[in-house]
């Protein structure tokens, strides 16, 4: 057991860290959206109204439901992984926060503009300019996100993700409609698989086959995975994809929709929005 004093060191730091984020939330009484300004102002929190029954996975800033674009390999290293240019909206893999340059807010509404951190080297990338404006709409949480890169080089197509969503380890069943109209379910591994969906969402569902969708009508494709190692890391992801370059001159925008309940009830939601 440890000695007394020791807990309380503890106890004391998980307070400060705990302090030191700053999240502001957006709640219409359906639902609650939340935001780190600690973490580029990346989306960390979607749950019902007033509960505390996260379904969003924030374990580190890459895991927020937030930018992330790819582009040339710059000799940079992830981790011992060789990297490639890569500006993430929460900041770096060694948790070295993105800078927000501003927001705006009001009761229904959130608005930031970020400038990223490079994930493998951690240096800001004020080249490529983040912004996103989320809204709630009754059960719904629209989030439209927009890109602008005055870099001056020109990048290889890679496939971005638009945007990638980590839900919590419970959350552990896909499902989506395939290209041949069937509702299907998978649980993927822990290496990156691709799907295509013959309807615009997917959703990230418990045992009880209810969980959250995202509406993602920018794209047909998808990848995905579970990380299964029994600990605080575990999570589920999926990415709708596009593959383009990033060059001098790009603004790029999209919008996606998140939603909570069954399977049923999100796939009925989403089809409203055709």
């Amino acid at each position: 057991m440890l000695p007394k004093r020791f807990l309380l060191v503890l106890l004391r730091l998980a307070t400060t860290a705990q302090a030191a984020e700053q999240w502001t939330y957006l709640d219409n009484g359906h639902v609650r959206l939340g935001v780190n300004l600690s973490a580029g102002a990346c989306i960390g929190w979607f749950s019902p109204s007033h509960s505390s029954n996260n379904v969003l996975n924030a374990y580190d800033v890459g895991r927020y439901v937030q930018q992330s674009y790819y582009g040339n390999e710059d000799g940079s290293d992830w981790n011992g992984k060789p990297w490639r240019y890569n500006p993430v909206q929460g900041g770096s893999w060694k948790n070295e926060p993105a800078e927000v340059l501003e927001t705006k807010s009001d009761a229904n509404s959130f608005y930031a503009k970020t400038k990223p951190r490079h994930w493998a080297t951690g240096a800001f990338t004020p080249e490529c300019v983040m912004e996103e404006w989320l809204r709630l709409d009754g059960g719904l949480a629209r989030l439209k996100f927009k890109m602008t890169y005055i870099g001056t080089e020109e990048h290889k197509a890679r496939h971005q993700e638009l945007p990638a969503l980590f839900v919590m380890p419970k959350f552990d069943t896909l499902v989506f409609v395939d290209a041949a109209k069937q509702l299907t379910r998978m649980q993927p591994g822990s290496a990156n698989e691709y799907i295509r969906v013959g309807e615009p969402w997917c959703a990230w569902v418990d045992k009880n086959d209810s969980g959250v969708g995202l509406f993602m009508p920018q794209t047909t494709q998808a990848t995905c995975y579970r990380v299964r190692n029994g600990n605080s890391g575990d999570c589920s992801y999926i990415a709708p994809i596009q593959t383009f370059a990033l060059k001098p001159g790009l603004v790029f925008e999209y919008e996606v929709v998140l939603a909570l309940g069954t399977v049923e009830q999100i796939r009925a939601v989403f089809a409203k929005l055709k």
